[in-house]
């Protein structure tokens, strides 16, 4: 059968005349033929006048891959075991009763464990009157020295927190204000009266305790609190609340 039109011979391809077909690796050539001498390696090019040679590149150091967290969700609560490890405690934002008891563990734990002193990083605290007051009742009893160093806004309350520290220091973004609490009260005449009473003897304990670690009057402590002072953090060295400025471990 002979082939169509479109499918034409396979003819091998056609060799220029005078041309040799190399032959394929490892068939020596046909007798007769000298091998090919071998193709001597190129000279290296002088440098042309003028232009002066270019240094060698230094070879580089590897450099150690860099840790990363594999998962995510779980990078902050790494972060703050690995702190506690070292006796650091951190505390910030709002402090409720749930925050306050957390804290309180946390303190309770590092002074069980160990004879070192605990850090306690103050980071833009707030807190309710009765938290802050569950904190410093916890502070009060350790047996280990806490070292507070505050960054960020401390206000109110929160100032009884950094009161109840045997050390106090502040990073120079640190303002400090003194103010009044801010509370809500529901229900019947009797309770609220009940609440106010107990809410004026809270405040008389935290006022007591910022008048007896910056040597001032309580009546200049409730002043201050009742305008809102601020405070920077060489204002609150001179101020008696702040030993002085933090410093590098």
């Amino acid at each position: 059968m002979a082939p169509s039109a479109a499918e034409p011979f396979p003819f091998p391809p056609r060799i220029p005349p005078g041309r040799r077909i190399p032959p394929g690796p490892g068939i020596p050539p046909p007798p007769g033929i000298p091998p090919r001498p071998e193709i001597p390696p190129r000279p290296e090019i002088p440098p042309q006048p003028g232009i002066p040679p270019q240094p060698d590149v230094p070879h580089r150091p590897s450099i150690p891959p860099a840790r990363v967290w594999p998962d995510l969700s779980q990078w902050p609560g790494r972060v703050y075991e690995r702190l506690f490890e070292q006796r650091i405690v951190m505390a910030h934002g709002e402090l409720d009763d749930e925050a306050a008891t957390s804290l309180c563990a946390q303190l309770l734990t590092l002074d069980a464990e160990g004879d070192e002193p605990i850090r306690l990083e103050v980071q833009g605290l707030t807190a309710g009157l009765a938290p802050a007051l569950t904190v410093m009742g916890v502070l009060d009893v350790l047996r280990v020295p806490v070292r507070a160093q505050v960054g960020g806004q401390l206000a109110g309350p929160a100032l009884g927190v950094l009161a109840a520290a045997s050390e106090r220091r502040a990073y120079p973004n640190a303002v400090f204000m003194l103010s009044e609490p801010r509370l809500g009260f529901e229900g019947s005449a009797t309770s609220l009266a009940s609440h106010e009473k107990q809410v004026r003897v809270m405040l008389d304990q935290l006022y007591l305790r910022l008048a007896s670690v910056t040597g001032r009057e309580v009546d200049e402590i409730r002043a201050d609190a009742r305008r809102g002072r601020y405070l920077t953090a060489d204002e609150a060295i001179s101020y008696g609340l702040i030993h002085g400025a933090a410093s590098a471990r």
